[in-house]
């Protein structure tokens, strides 16, 4: 098969990449920023072979960056899968899996769970108005052996611990949970959904809710870390309990490999050797 794809050089992209190339398929197209081209410029972009399938990971995806800068969601996540989607309807691409977020299904909103949410409708319009397929993947606080530029939290957990500094936890440090996923099992999941009916939405986790005090801990032991942790106020929008319902993928199969003990020592000391090289 053929595939067209952004975020590539993501943290998610960059798995699903490599695991989709060892499966025999073909990248005729790729769109990411790390590697000089954007999405604003897919209109310009000519390709000479039938591309069979889309995928689109990138977006921008800190929250606290969108509520103070809305035009951040805006431009890259809503205008950015409407210009991927009309190059699939303008090329006759068929298939097209979106990269969506589980934050859409807490009750907290803000401007980038309004883009993802705007993602997913528009999704299903271009598969009712021009007959593209889609698939809707909503990943949950994915994190592993990858140095990552976006730095959500276990990265910047992990930095800090192995810096000294201190790791703070926005909420109650006593309920606030997160459902964590490894990126190898995010990627197995989504491997899975591909080969399952298309027009559907799959919500995709560890299955592993895990209090994020008890997360803080275990990776300042592990660190060896003189670091304290520190409890700030909540976040403005930020879900302070998160777990999902992941049965749809789990009836094609799906069953997570990593606990998050097991996930987090492997990236720890994939960082320990990343900084040291």
């Amino acid at each position: 098969m053929n595939i067209a794809m952004t975020g590539h050089d993501g943290l998610i992209g960059s798995v699903l990449k490599k695991r989709l190339e060892a499966q025999g398929h073909k990248f005729v197209l790729l769109v990411d920023e790390r590697s000089g081209n954007s999405l604003q410029d897919l209109e310009d972009l000519r390709v000479s072979e039938k591309i069979d399938m889309f995928i689109h990971a990138a977006a921008h995806c800190k929250i606290n960056q969108s509520i103070t800068n809305p035009k951040l969601p805006h431009i890259n996540n809503s205008e950015g899968t409407f210009h991927v989607l009309e190059f699939c309807r303008t090329h006759n691409i068929k298939k097209f899996l979106f990269f969506s977020s589980s934050r859409i299904l807490s009750k907290e909103k803000n401007p980038y769970t309004a883009s993802k949410i705007y993602g997913e409708e528009l999704c299903k319009a271009y598969q009712q108005c021009y007959g593209i397929d889609y698939l809707i993947v909503r990943p949950s606080t994915v994190y592993g052996p990858f140095w990552d530029l976006t730095k959500r939290l276990v990265h910047i957990f992990i930095t800090h611990a192995l810096e000294n500094k201190d790791l703070v936890i926005y909420g109650d440090p006593k309920t606030k949970t997160l459902d964590f996923t490894h990126v190898e099992d995010f990627v197995s999941a989504v491997l899975l959904a591909l080969g399952g009916e298309w027009n559907k939405e799959y919500d995709i986790s560890g299955d592993s809710e895990y209090n994020v005090f008890d997360l803080a801990q275990f990776i300042i032991k592990h660190t060896d870390s003189a670091s304290q942790i520190q409890v700030a106020e909540p976040e403005r929008a930020q879900p302070q309990k998160v777990h999902l319902d992941i049965s749809a993928i789990r009836s094609l199969g799906y069953k997570p490999e990593y606990t998050v003990e097991s996930g987090i020592l492997e990236t720890i000391n994939w960082y320990k050797t990343y900084l040291k090289r």
